[in-house]
């Protein structure tokens, strides 16, 4: 920096003030400062526009830390809903073929065990086709909700009718008349029931 530049600058420091005080020496000062315990006020303006921008600072401050949270939460949630994604991304297809499965089950139980006859040997096939495509589910971590017998829980469960059998307790599942499925850990299908009353 410059001699000049650096004298305007302490030129500009100066105190131009006019004291009030009867008592006080200033004007014999040379370099016209005040020496008495007035308040100056010269640099007024200059405070109150450091005031304004310490303001200024601190709001956008406030306003990058808060954006900086916004882009942390979203960047989190984006993640659990891709692991969501990824971990049931097979969940609708599964969805489509469980009818296909009640079919297949629907089918096999006319079977009279009577192997002789040509729709024992039909549905033999039909015990292999259900058979794979349990299997398959089952790799794809897709269970069957046991139900019968157990207490109805509606997580579970739908009540679809309601009986009466003394020889059960209350609230006991009677009988399934649509199995149903969870996958991993999601009910992707509730069992269909009927609730002993």
């Amino acid at each position: 920096m410059s001699k000049e530049k650096i004298e305007e600058l302490n030129q500009e420091e100066v105190c131009n003030c006019e004291c009030n005080k009867e008592d006080c020496m200033c004007d014999e000062n040379t370099d016209n400062e005040c020496n008495c315990n007035e308040d100056c006020c010269c640099h007024e303006e200059e405070n109150q526009e450091i005031i304004e921008l310490n303001n200024q600072i601190n709001t956008l401050k406030d306003a990058l830390l808060r954006n900086q949270a916004d882009l942390q939460n979203y960047k989190r949630r984006k993640e659990e809903e891709t692991e969501r994604f990824q971990k049931y991304k097979n969940e609708e297809l599964i969805k489509e073929l469980l009818p296909i499965v009640d079919n297949f089950e629907r089918a096999i139980k006319m079977d009279d065990n009577d192997l002789s006859d040509e729709v024992s040997k039909f549905l033999s096939g039909f015990k292999l086709i259900y058979t794979n495509t349990v299997s398959i589910l089952n790799k794809y971590e897709v269970s069957e909700i046991k139900a019968e017998g157990v207490e109805f829980d509606p997580t579970y469960h739908h009540a679809v009718l309601t009986d009466h059998d003394d020889t059960k307790p209350a609230g006991v599942v009677l009988e399934v008349l649509q199995k149903g499925y969870v996958y991993k850990d999601r009910v992707i299908r509730a069992a269909m029931v009927k609730v002993n009353e």
